[in-house]
């Protein structure tokens, strides 16, 4: 077997099979971290360390783990001397899904099929330059040549969405939706929490004097985005919040921040979940997915926290997070009257996830394998563990979490390629027919998430 030839990750003859079934089907991505305002300028990139690992922290970890000088993956260091530091330890992080992506994003998108080396790295950047300045390498282009055929940014109820406006004023309507994402409306134990809510006033033309005014703003900014074609929220939680709680609690909690007096933990328990139970109440009004992204802890480096900010690769999981307590009265209150898709950061917490997908029927239901666990170890895993637990026929389907638009097909294509080989094990094995099979790979890579989400 060649280094991604046509056997990768496929390791029997009803997974080649499966594989050409889906290898051409479109892409919905529904949760991403797309540039939109790169999308829109549509300009060139200037070259392979601009598209391949400028805004991604997944590659400055694994640089950071084999010494690569801070200078030269975050730093002012030259573009070129920080792809030739990379090229000159590339070898070295074999095993690591990374190596495997940015390696198909050279070979599918580029035409470029050697090794990224030390001795290559000179001849990969000169080369991608000539390629990345041609007119089919735009993202607009990109995205087509990829076959995307929608996917969702995440982004501020603050953020204006003018960019999302142009792009679905033209021929790309549909293609780029903006997602919900209230995170630092709800994180009032953060410094940052008085600046954000003054920001959201401002946005909405008005001034909290209660945290029924603060959901007021944000369900303004709900139907905003519902106009401008968003079909879904985003919620990055530590923990799932989510516990009954009186409205004159939350207010409480909310009057005691806005004075800047000093919070107790049941405070911030209790407006947390009062946030983001009435976002699931504005979600189920309007039929929109509601997605819970549970178990990152942020920034547990202080160092890059401190000097670089926040998602510079200082976040880790943690598998003592309790998901059941404080996230059960919400699914209970919604209880199939919302869409509710689940990731979890910790693959431990997989057992929990999947029989809370179970409990709770066809409404509530897990999201791919995420973040640390997206790769194909991960992902099989999680797939197989799906497909005894709960049931594959519901899985939400692949999600890129991607902040580079060259790997929304990259990383597709090896979420295809191990859900194939997983589920031709099984047909291998006598534990399913082929066209059964066959539908079922077909509906999880497109018509479960265009379903799922009404795009």
């Amino acid at each position: 077997m060649a280094f991604l030839d046509d056997n990768y990750l496929l390791t029997n003859p009803t997974a080649h099979k499966l594989f050409n079934g889906v290898k051409d089907l479109p892409f919905i991505d529904p949760h991403n971290h797309a540039d939109v305002e790169e999308i829109v300028k549509n300009n060139n990139y200037t070259d392979i360390w601009q598209v391949e690992a400028a805004t991604d922290h997944y590659v400055w970890e694994l640089l950071r783990k084999r010494g690569v000088p801070e200078d030269l993956i975050t730093g002012t260091a030259a573009n070129r001397d920080k792809w030739l530091a990379l090229a000159g330890v590339f070898p070295e992080l074999i095993g690591n899904p990374t190596y495997e992506w940015i390696h198909l994003d050279l070979k599918r998108r580029l035409g470029i099929d050697e090794p990224i080396s030390k001795e290559t790295g000179e001849t990969i950047w000169e080369r991608s330059k000539e390629i990345l300045a041609g007119p089919d390498m735009r993202p607009q282009s990109l995205m087509k040549s990829m076959n995307v055929e929608t996917i969702c940014s995440t982004d501020d109820p603050v953020d204006s969405l003018q960019h999302h406006q142009t792009l679905n004023s033209g021929e790309t309507v549909g293609m780029v939706r903006p997602t919900f994402r209230p995170d630092k409306a709800m994180t009032i134990f953060k410094p940052d929490w008085p600046d954000y809510i003054a920001r959201l006033e401002k946005r909405v033309n008005t001034t909290f004097k209660s945290v029924k005014d603060l959901i007021a703003g944000l369900e303004s900014t709900h139907d905003y985005f519902a106009e401008n074609g968003c079909v879904a929220s985003d919620h990055g939680v530590e923990v799932p919040y989510a516990y009954p709680v009186d409205e004159q609690d939350a207010d409480a909690a909310f009057k005691k921040a806005r004075q800047g007096k000093q919070l107790t933990e049941d405070d911030m328990i209790t407006f947390m979940s009062f946030v983001l139970t009435e976002c699931a109440r504005m979600d189920a009004k309007k039929g929109w997915v509601f997605q819970v992204h549970i178990g990152a802890v942020r920034d547990i480096r202080d160092t890059l926290s401190e000097n670089l900010g926040p998602d510079s690769g200082g976040d880790i999981s943690d598998h003592m997070i309790d998901i059941v307590a404080p996230l059960s009265p919400l699914l209970n209150r919604f209880d199939n009257k919302l869409k509710v898709i689940l990731y979890t950061l910790d693959p431990t917490h997989y057992p929990t996830v999947a029989s809370l997908c179970r409990a709770f029927g066809q409404h509530v239901n897990l999201g791919s394998a995420w973040w640390l666990n997206d790769s194909p170890i991960g992902m099989r895993r999680q797939l197989e563990y799906i497909g005894t637990v709960d049931l594959l026929a519901n899985f939400a389907g692949m999600v890129s979490d991607s902040r580079k638009l060259l790997s929304y097909g990259s990383r597709n294509e090896m979420f295809r390629r191990t859900l194939c080989d997983t589920v031709g094990q099984l047909v291998e094995r006598g534990q399913a027919p082929l066209p059964a099979a066959m539908d079922l790979v077909k509906q999880i890579c497109y018509k479960r998430p265009k379903e799922l989400f009404g795009v």
